[in-house]
């Protein structure tokens, strides 16, 4: 689920377009304002050879004719916005329009990812997977809650509980999920209602199953890839992280490390996270080293869910028809 370089040379040729757009955009009204006002660009003409002249005066540091040319400037550009309006265009109707007002359309502040072309990324990442599919059916309008009985349907009805109430207080305060489990009793499926809820209301998420994750930074780390975009910006960064099926992963000492260093950054940021898992919490310690337990357990709202595999249930339901 990594971006190739070409993928997000593509994304920067998008905001490239963007200016170019915002350009001829403007061109084209200023023809428009022109023919319409005709002493527009009369006035236009004497704001720049004024602003010429007013560059010869600070460096020659004439402040009383700096002062004189300030003044006449703030006079033209006032006749302009009456102009405009008075013509029935809008005040400012010449000005760019940005989808982006923090960066200016360029993907970039201060030389630093703007957060619309993080969140591009990972839009870009997100239409490779294979996750839009599932949100399809994984949501909570399609949501059974009588597929499990007893003690396994107070568990699902309380973690189900649970994933509605993170999905109300997302953004208010910051908390994260565990749902730990046997095989198909709806961890994955919580998760998925969650992540594809809060992608409709506009955060940034990103989901990876433990296996490709792991694989993604290995193959940063190591350089097995010619892609030179650190994920780790993306994971620690992103509103909300998804890691699904935690231990059906190669276990060893790298995953352990980097396990544990993406849930304290994501902490420190005070970034929610949601992990499922078909691994019991003994396990969990047993596997991730009783550091990454702790982070889990201290950090965590562990959902344990138990019961028939629905996914299997629903399956031989559907022969039988």
């Amino acid at each position: 689920m990594s971006l190739s370089n070409t993928q997000y040379n593509e994304i920067l040729s998008e905001y490239k377009e963007r200016q170019l757009e915002s350009s001829r955009m403007i061109s084209l009204r200023y023809k428009e304002v022109c023919q319409k006002i005709p002493s527009y660009r009369l006035t236009e003409e004497e704001i720049v050879s004024l602003s010429a002249e007013m560059a010869r005066a600070k460096i020659r540091k004439d402040e009383p004719k700096i002062k004189e040319i300030d003044e006449r400037l703030e006079e033209l550009r006032l006749k302009q916005k009456l102009s405009l309006t008075d013509a029935g265009f809008s005040i400012n109707y010449l000005e760019p329009v940005y989808q982006c007002s923090l960066c200016k359309d360029t993907g970039f502040i201060d030389g630093n990812r703007c957060s619309c072309l993080k969140m591009r990324i990972i839009e870009k990442m997100f239409e490779q997977s294979s996750i839009r599919e599932m949100l399809a059916n994984d949501n909570f309008e399609n949501m059974q809650t009588d597929l499990q009985v007893g003690e396994a349907g107070r568990q699902f009805d309380k973690a189900a509980g649970k994933a509605k109430k993170f999905v109300e207080n997302f953004g208010k305060a910051y908390s994260n999920l565990c749902f730990s489990g046997t095989v198909g009793t709806g961890k994955t499926f919580l998760s998925n209602c969650i992540f594809g809820e809060l992608l409709k209301q506009g955060y940034s998420c990103v989901y990876f199953s433990a296996p490709t994750l792991f694989s993604e930074l290995a193959d940063y780390k190591f350089r097995r890839t010619n892609n030179d975009l650190n994920p780790l910006e993306i994971l620690h960064s992103c509103d909300l992280l998804v890691i699904d099926d935690l231990g059906t992963e190669i276990t060893n000492s790298f995953t352990a490390s980097e396990l544990l260093t993406l849930l304290n950054e994501r902490h420190k940021s005070r970034k929610s996270t949601i992990i499922s898992t078909n691994l019991s919490l003994e396990e969990l310690c047993e596997r991730y080293s009783e550091r990454v337990f702790s982070r889990l357990f201290s950090n965590f709202d562990i959902c344990t869910l138990s019961g028939q595999d629905i996914r299997l249930y629903l399956k031989q339901m559907q022969n039988r028809k």
